[in-house]
């Protein structure tokens, strides 16, 4: 069956809300972790990962920063007007370019009471001696595009984003971001800034566990997938043809690839679904550079959502990635950025990973037919045991390391 013709009421399980992980633990690599190999189920925690895991293996992380994206601005009545910024304008090439524009921007947006912001109000933040002024310029069913512009051209937006704006938590843990978030809904590595939501597969580890993964001989490297508001968003569409993918941006440096084409006889696990997104992709631009098939106006391929069922997927993983090393090479690019919109759902045959390292997703999501991607038609039994051996969910949760079924 095509994963067009999926059935979203297929892949949903009952979540009480006491299961829902409202704060992380104290220590981060004090979290469970369920181990499903062989269609057995073992139960382990975060620091004592690399007993799971074969000497030689290759864990790939993602190392997007999350941005604090929530922004507040009075409109002159004195109501509050929540503007989340989802993503840049399309007229900038990447995220870092656009939040690093001084004096103004443009962002797609998420408006809380949008209906109440008429077209031409201006809305206005001060922070200290910081004054933000947002406008609309445009309307779309998907985002709403907002002027922003500030009284201190030497800030960056990043840095207007870090002085005045909050961290985006998900709406399900109702509460709003306390001081504590600012460190603990970002893994120790985050450094490319742009993500919207943490990848948060990564939030459970720390030096410690890094420390103990080495001496055990496993190895790991970095990609940037800038995770946006679009990854989480329900599947409100009875068949999975009707649910639109959102574009992401992904940097994959040269390096990366290179190290994939030497990792032989041990498996790449994805730590996070949007590590396993990431890498997958690679392969899939490789077939369309080997194919002709029509590239962005840029020159760089993107990965449509539809297009790993409908490509043939007749290379191998290092045919994959030696064309897209020499691509790059040939192009004299250090770094790949790009977007994609790919979707892994059941039907999907992993290309490059072998395992993945996650936390537990909401029912009816995308996240959770990748999932049951990797994991096959047992994916249910997964769930069914965290939920009956007392897992923490989502964000803030545990996870599990599903090996390739």
């Amino acid at each position: 069956m095509h994963p067009k013709e999926i059935s979203i009421a297929d892949y949903s399980y009952e979540l009480p809300d006491e299961k829902i992980a409202k704060y992380p633990l104290p220590v981060r690599d004090h979290s469970k972790l369920l181990v499903w190999k062989n269609a057995s189920v073992t139960e382990s925690r975060y620091i004592d990962l690399p007993k799971h895991l074969p000497a030689g293996s290759l864990l790939v992380f993602n190392e997007s920063k999350v941005v604090e994206a929530r922004l507040l601005f009075q409109k002159p009545t004195g109501a509050t007007v929540e503007v989340f910024c989802l993503e840049p304008d399309s007229g900038y090439p990447d995220i870092a370019t656009a939040l690093g524009q001084h004096g103004s921007v443009k962002w797609k947006c998420m408006i809380g009471g949008a209906s109440k912001w008429k077209h031409g109000m201006v809305l206005h933040k001060t922070v200290d001696q910081l004054q933000i002024d947002a406008s609309i310029t445009d309307r779309s069913p998907e985002a709403i595009t907002i002027e922003l512009k500030w009284n201190q051209p030497e800030l960056s937006f990043a840095e207007v984003l870090h002085l005045a704006g909050a961290m985006p938590l998900p709406p399900y843990l109702h509460r709003e971001a306390e001081p504590s978030d600012l460190e603990r809904y970002q893994t120790i590595y985050a450094k490319q800034e742009g993500s919207v939501a943490a990848p948060t597969a990564g939030l459970h580890f720390t030096e410690r566990l890094f420390n103990k993964l080495e001496q055990q001989n496993i190895h790991r490297t970095f990609v940037t997938l800038h995770v946006g508001a679009g990854t989480f968003k329900p599947v409100k569409a009875a068949k999975m043809e009707a649910h639109e993918m959102h574009a992401e941006f992904i940097d994959v440096p040269l390096s990366f690839i290179e190290t994939l084409l030497h990792q032989r006889d041990a498996p790449v696990v994805a730590v996070g679904t949007t590590s396993l997104r990431t890498i997958e992709s690679l392969y899939w631009l490789a077939v369309k550079l080997q194919l002709g098939h029509d590239k962005a106006s840029s020159g760089i391929p993107v990965v449509e959502q539809w297009e790993p069922y409908e490509l043939p997927s007749v290379l191998s993983a290092s045919e994959a990635l030696q064309i897209l090393l020499d691509w790059m090479t040939d192009q004299g690019m250090e770094r790949l950025f790009t977007q994609t919109r790919i979707i892994i759902a059941p039907g999907y045959e992993l290309k490059i990973a072998g395992g993945l390292l996650t936390n537990f997703h909401q029912p009816h999501s995308t996240l959770l037919l990748l999932v049951a991607a990797v994991a096959g038609e047992r994916w249910k039994q997964i769930y069914e045991y965290a939920l009956q051996h007392d897992f923490r969910f989502l964000s803030y949760g545990d996870g599990c390391l599903i090996w390739k079924h």
